[in-house]
């Protein structure tokens, strides 16, 4: 898998512009894309960076960290998936950096999401759904869920980039992700639900190839 994911992460780089401001997602298959990216720094202006880990990769390999704030739309962002459904929709947050990584794909006009064939099923929700709350909203989020069917369990010890708790709900088959994305989003305390789906991935690479 581990091949699959460097040439995902190295075929993610035809997608690159010149000139370009490029998001980075952040996870294993990313790092591959970051070190991909290094060799045509030169070429590029910048990144916009999903985590505090991408941020470190980039800085090591001389490539400018800008704030989104300052870029404005972007026309690329790369990143990876925990799960990916045959429309396109996505699981993602095993990395905690779920918030983050919204906010960019949200901001750019194609969304490049880089997988190994291992992250592809039919239906989403056997990978438990992460979602980011405010810490003192998490027994009231959980009892939330609880109502819906799923089971929530906390990610103990887990601290966002942003300073909030992450919730992993099992026990969901997810066969209308855009309508559970946006009901999760409207219960207080939520920051971010992990469901890719009203903002799918627009290209999906398993290993070098187009899905």
């Amino acid at each position: 898998m581990s091949n699959e994911k460097r040439l995902a992460g190295e075929a993610a780089l035809r997608y690159v512009e010149d000139g370009a401001i490029v998001g980075v997602g952040t996870g294993s298959t990313v790092a591959f894309f970051i070190d991909a990216l290094a060799g045509i720094r030169d070429r590029i202006h910048g990144a916009v960076s999903s985590s505090e880990q991408s941020t470190a990769q980039l800085k090591r390999h001389g490539i400018p960290v800008l704030d989104l704030n300052s870029t404005g739309p972007l026309s690329l962002y790369v990143d990876g998936a925990d799960e990916c459904d045959p429309h396109k929709r996505l699981i993602k947050g095993g990395g905690a950096a779920l918030t983050r990584e919204k906010i960019i794909a949200e901001a750019s006009a194609k969304f490049v999401c880089i997988i190994d064939s291992s992250k592809r099923v039919d239906l989403l929700g056997r990978f438990p759904l992460p979602i980011e709350v405010i810490p003192m909203a998490r027994s009231l989020v959980g009892r939330e869920i609880v109502k819906r069917g799923g089971q929530p369990v906390w990610r103990d010890g887990v601290v966002t980039d942003n300073g909030n708790w992450v919730i992993d709900v099992h026990g969901w088959q997810i066969t209308d992700p855009v309508s559970l994305e946006a009901e999760l989003n409207q219960i207080p305390g939520v920051v971010t639900v992990g469901l890719f789906a009203r903002r799918a991935a627009d290209i999906v690479l398993v290993g070098d190839k187009e899905m």
